[in-house]
């Protein structure tokens, strides 16, 4: 995976994917915290974005995906587990496959990663402003795809502006 340490920061690279159906988005989360984020993963090196997507959704959720394409480049910083950190973030449209137990709403879909349960779940678009979801700028940006490639610079309160250097 594409992430290393520099002191207190660490710098990842992630792509993730939204999957949208019937005025829901499917969403992620780790057995362990109720913190929301869109389903993906690290990518590797040699590894075009798409390919990491799909990689990750093959082993966390053994399914094929469709990636249609990219919606953000996200960068993000934010503060976690007592580190600051940096994330490159590619968002791109995907689509499930269509089988039946991946579009249960009311209930979660587990998955896994190594030996480590993750949790799926479709959260309601109209609920996402009060979700705990992130990186935060999702809330809005979900309810409203961008025909182009957009690009957003976002900090999650976490940080102190000025330690970001633009």
């Amino acid at each position: 995976m594409i992430t290393f340490d520099d002191g207190s920061v660490r710098f990842s690279y992630r792509v993730a994917g939204i999957a949208l159906h019937e005025g829901y988005v499917f969403m992620q989360r780790g057995g362990w915290d109720d913190i929301f984020f869109l389903p993906g993963g690290r990518a590797e090196l040699l590894e075009t974005a798409t390919t990491s997507l799909k990689r990750e959704m093959c082993e966390e959720l053994d399914v094929e995906v469709t990636v249609e394409r990219l919606l953000w480049i996200g960068e993000n910083f934010f503060w976690h587990r007592h580190r600051a950190f940096h994330e490159l973030g590619l968002y791109f449209l995907m689509h499930l496959p269509p089988d039946p137990h991946l579009y249960v709403k009311d209930d979660d879909i587990i998955g896994w990663e190594k030996r480590r349960k993750i949790l799926f779940r479709w959260l309601p678009l109209d609920s996402l402003a009060d979700a705990p979801l992130y990186p935060t700028f999702l809330r809005q940006e979900l309810l409203n795809l961008p025909e182009t490639i957009k690009h957003i610079v976002h900090t999650d309160g976490f940080l102190e502006p000025e330690l970001i250097q633009h």
